[in-house]
């Protein structure tokens, strides 16, 4: 099991991480939730349907992991063209198409961002709470085995993690990895390629073992 998820007799997963993979996973999921930003302290005065029906932002975030993580919900249609060139009926036709899909995106955001963050940093504090629960050995490393709801948090998370890393590697959805296969042990991009591509066996070996 060492590197890579197994099932676990409960139908969760287990892993055996020694002391370096725990620390770098505990630090990138910090960091992410650091990125993803603090929650809402609960307001016991606070009318529950108020909370429900919350509205968040209607813009995307400036920041380019942000925006990867919490896309627009439309995206542009196919411009019209048409023989009436640039200026013509086609363009007036593309641009209509792509102010409504802001608006469409505005309004989808304004009611889901929310929930989607409180989302993604719930699966991220479940990833530092089961490393922080961890028992380590003599060599300091231990097996991790998590529960199927943890392990459905620890996907989230991990594939969180790989596009928050992507986005700043600036590696395409179009991408095989080839290209960060091949770089120099002295590219300073290196380490965080090399985190890309461990979180990306993990991600995979966990898919694989909650599908078996």
């Amino acid at each position: 099991m060492a590197g890579h998820f197994e099932p676990s007799e409960d139908g969760g997963a287990a892993i055996a991480l020694d002391e370096v993979e725990i620390s770098i996973l505990r630090s990138l999921a910090v960091q992410l939730l650091e990125l993803i930003g603090p929650g809402e302290e609960p307001d016991a005065a606070r009318d529950p349907l108020d909370a429900l029906f919350a509205e968040g932002p209607s813009e995307p975030p400036s920041d380019p992991v942000l925006a990867r993580l919490f896309p627009n919900a439309y995206g542009p249609g196919p411009a019209g063209g048409g023989p009436a060139g640039p200026g013509g009926s086609g363009a007036a036709a593309g641009g209509e198409a792509e102010k409504e899909d802001r608006e469409l995106s505005a309004e989808f955001r304004r009611y889901t961002e929310l929930d989607l963050r409180e989302r993604k940093r719930s699966d991220g504090l479940a990833v530092v709470r089961s490393l922080d629960a961890l028992t380590p050995g003599g060599d300091g490393g231990a097996v991790l085995t998590l529960t199927p709801e943890e392990s459905r948090r620890w996907l989230g998370a991990l594939n969180d993690l790989r596009l928050a890393i992507g986005t700043r590697l600036e590696v395409s959805d179009e991408d095989d990895g080839g290209a960060l296969y091949r770089l120099p042990d002295s590219d300073p991009r290196k380490p965080m390629v090399m985190a890309y591509l461990w979180l990306g066996g993990l991600q995979e070996t966990l898919v694989e073992t909650l599908l078996a």
